[in-house]
């Protein structure tokens, strides 16, 4: 038989130690490991059967001068001797429960009891995303039956008191143990605890207290969202039951994609193509930003790819003062086709550039001036 740990190690005990400590030291281990509050955990389910297997021997004064005179050994067998009878009359959960002051009894269910949450699921576009919108929403829910006022009996009358339990609820029985006589308690599985049963039941919600119903809700979405923002509009949930508080509505939101900007944060960003003539010369641009168009300096010599930075065009800080950025990377144009006037300039330029045009006939002017300007060939 493999051998076990001492029972006064178990328990964190000097061998001298009073059925006060052994009382207490048992009270501390058997909550710390018990099943219930350990559930799937089959290493403080093992700690647990040592924890009342130490005790079950110290706490009877037979056992322990037995076990202090020759441990786990039974002098008369020669072998491990079991202490795990407890000789407790009944099962160890309903002692558990006495001895710890019913700690683990059943909840009753004819209490007020919270009403269930809710989720609402939502698309708003880019813009109201950035800067917030208020909406009205149908959200269908179990509201409080007007007609009996959540009570569930039909009005002029009044549910009867439980002749199983006399209204208390609870159903008591005395049992037996080793520590004395203990009174359990269990809610009454007649009444499921109420206490009370209807008999004339609201012929609005069927005795339910509640009924489905749709209602027009405000929902306030702040400027700085995005996408898989959950707002909390608090006691718009479902009523509660017995006059229990409501619970809550969650609005989960979505966003819609833009056609021209992407977000990053609390930055945006566009992409603006311009002319290789602009890229070159400069000059000024009409860009679109949330709100109108703005003005761009482009200055000369602009390579395509280039980011510029319109400060405060961004999203608003959802939790915080101020704006995001908009970034613009612009991306010259190389026209697919051109007149032949517009070949001729090109033709002057790449001569002014002291371009050799004798020696385009393996790479054309044209495939140049996209190559300088990051384009592609058409």
């Amino acid at each position: 038989m493999a051998s076990k740990q001492d029972y006064y190690e178990v328990l964190g005990l000097n061998r001298d130690a009073s059925a006060d400590e052994i009382k207490k030291a048992y009270r501390k281990f058997a909550r710390k490991y018990h099943p219930d509050f350990n559930a799937g955990d089959e290493e403080s389910a093992k700690k647990f059967k040592e924890v009342k297997e130490a005790y079950d021997v110290l706490a009877d004064s037979q056992k322990r001068a037995h076990y202090d005179q020759f441990g786990h050994v039974d002098p008369n067998q020669g072998q491990g001797f079991d202490f795990s009878g407890s000789g407790f009359g009944g099962g160890f959960e309903d002692i558990f429960d006495s001895f710890f002051g019913g700690g683990f009894r059943p909840r009753r269910s004819g209490g007020p009891q919270r009403g269930s949450d809710l989720r609402y699921d939502m698309e708003v576009s880019f813009e109201e995303a950035a800067f917030g919108k208020t909406v009205n929403i149908k959200v269908p829910r179990m509201e409080t039956c007007n007609r009996c006022d959540g009570s569930g009996a039909e009005p002029g009358t009044s549910p009867d008191t439980c002749p199983e339990c006399k209204g208390s609820g609870e159903i008591r029985y005395a049992q037996n143990t080793a520590f004395g006589r203990f009174i359990n308690v269990r809610a009454c599985s007649r009444c499921q605890g109420e206490g009370r049963i209807i008999t004339d039941p609201c012929t609005d919600c069927s005795g339910a207290g509640r009924v489905r119903k749709s209602k027009k809700i405000e929902v306030k979405i702040p400027a700085g969202v995005e996408r898989g923002t959950r707002l909390r509009v608090s006691g718009e949930g479902e009523a509660g039951v017995k006059g229990g508080p409501p619970g809550d509505l969650y609005v989960i939101l979505d966003v819609a994609a833009h056609e021209i900007f992407q977000r990053r944060g609390d930055n945006i960003y566009c992409e603006i193509p311009i002319s290789f003539v602009m890229a070159s010369l400069g000059g000024e641009i009409m860009v679109p930003t949330l709100e109108g168009k703005a003005k761009l300096r482009i200055p000369d010599g602009t390579k395509s790819g280039t980011f510029f930075k319109i400060k405060g065009k961004g999203i608003p800080r959802l939790r915080g003062m101020g704006r995001g950025d908009q970034h613009v990377k612009v991306v010259v144009d190389v026209p697919a086709k051109l007149t032949a006037k517009q070949k001729e300039l090109l033709k002057q330029f790449a001569k002014e550039s002291g371009e050799d045009l004798s020696t385009l006939n393996h790479k054309g002017i044209f495939d140049k001036v996209k190559d300088a300007f990051g384009g592609s060939k058409a």
